[in-house]
């Protein structure tokens, strides 16, 4: 690689939370970024520039992540680093959830994975480097009573462990895969008025910030040694169970 090459970053559910704090952080710090949601081309913190390309669709459609993908490779020539990011919450108690909720969070949240992930794969080993960090969630291993949870559990269990296993499946290309596994953060699927409530949910007595991830996604990034980790950025759940 040219070291005056600019890296190269696709975001999903990059239009609000997580997601948009992961995007500006990128660009901030000299990334060229794909970003992508349903309605993303509509986000009012977005706008298209020449190291910006916003692309409208649902991540859970194997053709959505051709034409990131795509995107990435005509407007900008590689792809350096995947964040899986998009995802759907919505809690329920487990036998009030009916097949569309089912449809709607399994296929955004793993399906979303699945596709974006196996497009990446062949630039990544073209160039022999690359990296795709996964969002999953604190309670797919330290599950709360005070929250009904199941689809979210269901759909980002699974991916510390895809994590691990692609990490070594693909380590001889040089391309690594890692997890951030946040509790609960100040971002638009939880309400402010909530959060004094939530905060009382971690021992460290507040709820996280989407500068708190963000800082997780950008060590992992720097970070060229580790491959197959899920760090928890949650105020000390996982250490309080």
């Amino acid at each position: 690689m040219n070291t005056t090459e600019q890296l190269v970053a696709i975001v999903t559910g990059a239009s609000s939370g997580i997601g948009l704090g992961i995007t500006q952080a990128l660009l901030e710090r000299g990334w060229r970024v794909v970003g992508i949601s349903r309605t993303i081309s509509t986000a009012k913190e977005l706008k298209p520039s020449s190291d910006l390309f916003l692309v409208d669709g649902d991540v859970s459609k194997k053709e959505t992540a051709i034409r990131v993908v795509d995107a990435a490779l005509k407007h900008f020539g590689r792809i350096d680093l995947l964040v899986n990011n998009a995802g759907i919450y919505l809690p329920k108690a487990f036998t009030d959830y009916i097949e569309e909720d089912y449809n709607l969070v399994m296929n955004t949240n793993f399906a979303g994975f699945f596709y974006m992930t196996q497009q990446v794969i062949p630039q990544m080993k073209n160039q022999n480097s690359g990296h795709v960090v996964n969002i999953s969630g604190a309670s797919v291993d330290q599950p709360s009573a005070a929250a009904n949870e199941l689809l979210a559990i269901l759909s980002k269990s699974p991916l510390p462990a895809a994590s691990k296993a692609l990490a070594l499946e693909y380590a001889a290309n040089n391309i690594r895969f890692n997890t951030v596994s946040p509790a609960v953060a100040n971002t638009p699927m939880h309400a402010k008025a909530n959060h004094a409530e939530l905060a009382k949910l971690h021992p460290l007595a507040r709820i996280g910030e989407v500068s708190d991830v963000v800082d997780a996604v950008l060590y992992l990034q720097s970070a060229t040694l580790v491959a197959g980790e899920n760090i928890r950025v949650d105020g000390g759940v996982h250490a309080g169970r």
